[in-house]
């Protein structure tokens, strides 16, 4: 369910003067994590990996506090539930991008994936859950990257979640994340500690 809250009812409310206006209010986070597990559990389990990683956004989503509430059009706005949109290549040769009903049951959000996905590319159209906080994501496996710096477009003010190709070393796997999001939604102490919770999700991880 979504509804609007008033900003200075919440924790966000300095926040929401400060950078509600801002012409640039996005702040972006980089951060090396080691996805040795997400490989492993992938491999033994036959799960995609980018599924295994967009749950584990979820699962350290749901421990933030902020990830909640989303500013729109100059309002605050108060989410009971999440979502992850994923972008997928249509049989067309194009993309699409389809949002991803949030479960802390890995089962259920691995089936919800592989419906979604595989209806976008077959339909070659976009899907959207307009009751849930979106976190976007990207992922650019071409090539191993450095940083990302992703666009701002005043359309949706949405936290992303972008990774390149994975490097593999002898001990461990790792890639880079970039996370960006709106500074009226949380500060960077915020997701900063989300970035933590990853990297923990992620160790976690079928134990």
């Amino acid at each position: 369910m979504k509804r609007e809250v008033n900003p200075q009812d919440t924790g966000r409310a300095e926040a929401f003067t400060m950078w509600m206006s801002s012409p640039m209010p996005m702040v972006t986070l980089v951060k090396t994590l080691d996805v040795s597990r997400l490989l492993k559990v992938g491999k033994r389990k036959g799960f995609r990996f980018t599924m295994l990683m967009c749950w584990c956004i979820g699962k350290a989503a749901s421990r933030t506090e902020e990830f909640f509430t989303l500013p729109e059009d100059g309002r605050l706005f108060r989410y009971d539930r999440l979502a992850i949109n994923v972008i997928v290549e249509n049989k067309k040769g194009g993309i699409n991008s389809c949002d991803i009903p949030f479960s802390n049951e890995l089962l259920q959000f691995n089936r919800d994936y592989l419906k979604f996905t595989a209806q976008a590319a077959e339909e070659c159209k976009s899907s959207t859950l307009d009751d849930s906080m979106v976190i976007g994501t990207s992922a650019m496996i071409q090539t191993e990257l450095d940083c990302i710096v992703n666009q701002y477009t005043d359309m949706f003010c949405n936290p992303m979640v972008m990774w390149g190709k994975y490097r593999c070393r002898l001990f461990k796997t790792t890639f880079t994340v970039s996370f960006q999001f709106h500074h009226t939604q949380m500060d960077g102490a915020h997701a900063a500690r989300f970035l933590e919770h990853l990297q923990e999700e992620i160790n976690m991880l079928a134990k």
